[in-house]
């Protein structure tokens, strides 16, 4: 079952769209929501991986530095 943004559905409703198109790009818009909810914590993620990795890298250099 595919989520749909009811107020979006309304907003299509009441512009004049069929109940058919309406929800076609309510849900469509929906999916797209999500898209970028999954892409955002993947960022968040690698954003997180490579700062862990900086720190250890500039960790190992100023361990080597300061011998």
């Amino acid at each position: 079952m595919a989520v749909m943004l009811s107020e979006t559905y309304q907003a299509f409703i009441e512009a004049g769209a069929s109940e058919e198109k309406a929800q076609a790009a309510a849900q469509e818009i929906a999916n797209f929501e999500q898209r970028l909810v999954r892409i955002e914590s993947k960022l968040n993620l690698l954003i997180t991986l490579v700062v862990t990795i900086l720190v250890f890298v500039l960790g190992a250099a100023a361990t080597i530095l300061f011998r």
